[in-house]
């Protein structure tokens, strides 16, 4: 059925973003182009209320921890993009850490983790973070049984350790389904500017499926703590996700909120 413009429809269309959103694609869609305008508008007050909380943060000499985990291609990069944008690059890190050094490795696992902490004033976001070692490492065998058992024992501790430091940490889980991630895994391999995104670990992540699902649940059983929750995004719709991620930091943060979320 053919969606009935109204004259809002048709204002948010004949302005920039609309007109712009609307031609960036054929065959023209003005359903999307709608919902388009619409995200753009959302995205700009969260954006806008992101600098009122980095505000906060740096004048209370606040630390924040924002820790971002999920399937491979499930938007994370693209949501810590969204939600780092606007706010002042002096005043935040987002940390990516590669596979660990031999060095790295004869060290308590949470140690290199720990050197990328917030100093007062800022926020520190980590694209994957230490619960690497409660999926990827057992599902792919990159540690032992021992090891993954030391690190569920451990981890509920540790966060405890953080939050009593006065850190507020946010645990965010980027949910896809299984055809969604095999959508995105065929997009990224045909487009010439996106194929270097495409890694060992995730050519296998397709056939190691039921695998990630049962470390994924076990982590979510252990960790999900009410000192320490985890909030889970559906991320099928980016801009969707998006907005979800930015709106849940906010309402995770004690500062003076102006904007109603």
């Amino acid at each position: 059925m053919t969606k009935k413009l109204t004259e809002l429809d048709l204002k948010k269309l004949s302005s920039k973003k609309g007109l712009l959103a609307l031609l960036s694609r054929e065959p023209y869609h003005v359903v999307k182009a709608l919902r388009y305008v619409d995200y753009q508008k959302k995205m700009k007050k969260l954006q806008t209320e992101l600098i009122r909380m980095q505000t906060w943060v740096i004048n209370n000499d606040e630390r924040i921890i924002v820790v971002f985990q999920g399937r491979d291609a499930a938007g994370k990069g693209g949501a810590i993009r969204r939600v780092t944008e606007r706010i002042n690059p002096r005043h935040m890190r987002i940390v990516a850490l590669p596979k660990p050094s031999e060095d790295e490795q004869s060290q308590w696992y949470f140690q290199r983790y720990v050197e990328q902490f917030p100093k007062a004033g800022e926020m520190v976001f980590f694209d994957r973070s230490w619960y690497n070692r409660a999926v990827i490492e057992p599902v792919n065998g990159f540690c032992t049984p021992e090891e993954y058992e030391i690190f569920m024992n451990q981890v509920n501790d540790f966060e405890r350790m953080i939050l009593e430091s006065g850190i507020h940490l946010v645990k965010i889980y980027m949910s896809i389904s299984k055809k969604e991630q095999a959508q995105r895994f065929a997009d990224i391999k045909s487009d010439p500017l996106k194929q270097w995104k495409m890694t060992k670990l995730d050519e296998k992540a397709q056939d190691l499926w039921e695998q990630y699902t049962e470390y994924k649940n076990a982590m979510f059983a252990k960790t999900n703590t009410k000192m320490s929750p985890w909030k889970i995004i559906r991320a099928n719709r980016k801009t969707e996700a998006r907005t979800n991620v930015i709106t849940h930091i906010l309402k995770s943060i004690p500062y003076d909120k102006k904007l109603k979320i």
